[in-house]
């Protein structure tokens, strides 16, 4: 799930093919073609044909006999990729990404955080403890609150002794790390410490039902941020993409028949 941006031409191509794609500016169905966009990118057929093999890896395009390469039903598409999470915000499709989000948390989280009130170990409450200590100083730094945002449900949910929900956190962590990183860039007065020492507190003391309940208000509480941030982030106009203006030069130079 590691993202692309930035590393060298090739990842420059995956972001600009891909940030067209997820954002709707090359539709579903469109055909891409390959030969024209290299040359209009100033780009070797060979990086081109390595970019689309990551996109489609990512289940953006594909390529049939007859047909060539296209843009495949975003039912196709890896919504779980951190790449494409990213792409999405970045296009305008914040809102629905962190609804989809909240609920899939809703139904897992309160859960989690019973049984890790039940199982944790010792070394559980470290690196809770740990987490929530560099949340607490992180302000003004939206990518180091996210991490350690992060890193505290990561280690949650490895506090319930499940090795499947231990592992659970890495299908969750690319949306909830592009929602932290919204949340933290857009409502630098919000001190997410408090909300995450209840569940911290509860899970020490043992007592699950005070965890499930307190893991439901933090939950209610990032719902009602992720409201405000996507409004916020709409209104200032943060649709252009990863970087700004940075894609529109690249869009210029694509193509699609």
């Amino acid at each position: 799930m590691a993202a692309y941006a930035g590393r060298g031409i090739h990842g420059q191509v995956v972001e600009a093919l891909g940030y067209r794609i997820v954002s709707g500016r090359i539709a579903q169905g469109d055909t891409i073609d390959v030969r024209s966009v290299a040359e209009e990118m100033d780009i070797s057929l060979t990086v081109m044909r390595e970019s689309l093999k990551v996109l489609a890896g990512k289940g953006l395009i594909d390529s049939r006999q007859k047909r060539g390469t296209f843009v495949q039903s975003e039912r196709e598409w890896n919504f779980l990729d951190a790449d494409v999470i990213r792409w999405r915000v970045a296009g305008g499709h914040g809102a629905k990404l962190l609804g989809d989000l909240a609920e899939v948390r809703a139904i897992i989280e309160p859960a989690v955080a019973r049984h890790a009130a039940a199982r944790r170990s010792e070394r559980d409450l470290v690196a809770l403890e740990e987490a929530l200590d560099a949340m607490g100083r992180t302000e003004g730094d939206a990518e180091a609150a996210a991490g350690a945002d992060t890193a505290f449900h990561r280690a949650l949910f490895r506090a319930t002794g499940n090795d499947l929900l231990a592992r659970f956190d890495l299908l969750l962590e690319p949306g909830l790390r592009e929602r932290d990183l919204l949340v933290h860039t857009h409502r630098q007065d919000d001190d997410p410490v408090p909300s995450h020492r209840a569940v911290l507190d509860a899970v020490r003391d043992a007592d699950p039902d005070r965890a499930h309940a307190a893991m439901t208000e933090l939950l209610d509480k990032a719902g009602a941020d992720a409201e405000i941030v996507t409004g916020r982030a709409a209104r200032r106009g943060d649709r252009d993409g990863p970087g700004g203006h940075r894609h529109e030069d690249r869009d210029r130079r694509l193509s699609t028949s």
